[in-house]
C-alpha cells in the first residue's frame, strides 16, 4: 500500500481517463453518460485533505464514478419530465365556467327561486331554515311547534317538489 494524494489521484484519472471510459460505457451504456460521470468525478476529487493508504485507485476511481452515476440517475427519476409537467397544467380544470353555463346556471337558479316560492310558507321556511341557514332539525322543530320527523316529512317533501318543478323547466 501507498500513500496516496488527491492530486496523485487526478493525475491517475487524467492519465488513465479513456480505459476508465471504456469501463464506464460498458458499465453505464453511454458515453456522454460515461464522460459527463468522469467529469464529475474529477471534480469530487479536488480536496485537500489526506487520503490514506489505497491499494487500487483504478477501482477507487470506477467506484466513485459509479457511485455518481447511481446518485445522478435518482435525481433525474425523482424529477418531472417537461412533457409530464405540461400534462398536469393541462389537466387542471379551469374553475370558471363558460359562458354558456353561466347562462344555464341563473337559468337553474331563477327556477330554484320560483320551485321555493311555490311551496307552503311553513315547508318552504323549513326548507330555507334548513337548506340555508343550516339550522339543526330540532331548532326547527321546537320553532314550529312540530317533532323533529316532521321536520324531516317537510324538508323531503319541499325537495321532491323543488326537483319537479327543475325537471318541468
Amino acid at each position: 500500500m501507498t500513500e496516496t494524494s488527491w492530486a496523485t489521484l487526478r493525475e491517475h484519472l487524467a492519465a488513465k481517463y479513456d480505459d476508465l471510459r471504456k469501463v464506464l460505457i460498458r458499465r453505464l451504456g453511454s458515453d456522454d453518460l460515461a464522460r459527463e460521470t468522469l467529469h464529475e468525478t474529477w471534480l469530487h476529487l479536488d480536496r485537500t485533505d489526506g487520503i490514506g493508504a489505497m491499494r487500487s485507485p483504478n477501482a477507487y476511481l470506477l467506484r466513485v464514478a459509479l457511485n455518481l452515476a447511481t446518485d445522478r440517475g435518482r435525481s433525474e427519476r425523482r424529477r418531472l419530465r417537461r412533457f409530464e409537467v405540461k400534462a398536469i397544467i393541462e389537466s387542471i380544470a379551469d374553475a370558471a365556467p363558460d359562458p354558456a353555463r353561466e347562462v344555464e346556471a341563473r337559468y337553474e337558479l331563477a327556477a330554484l327561486k320560483i320551485a321555493i316560492a311555490r311551496l307552503p310558507e311553513r315547508r318552504r321556511a323549513i326548507l330555507i331554515a334548513a337548506r340555508v341557514e343550516q339550522v339543526p332539525h330540532q331548532k326547527i322543530a321546537e320553532r314550529f311547534g312540530i317533532s323533529k320527523r316532521t321536520v324531516q316529512i317537510e324538508l323531503k317533501r319541499a325537495l321532491a317538489e323543488c326537483e319537479a318543478c327543475l325537471e318541468q323547466k
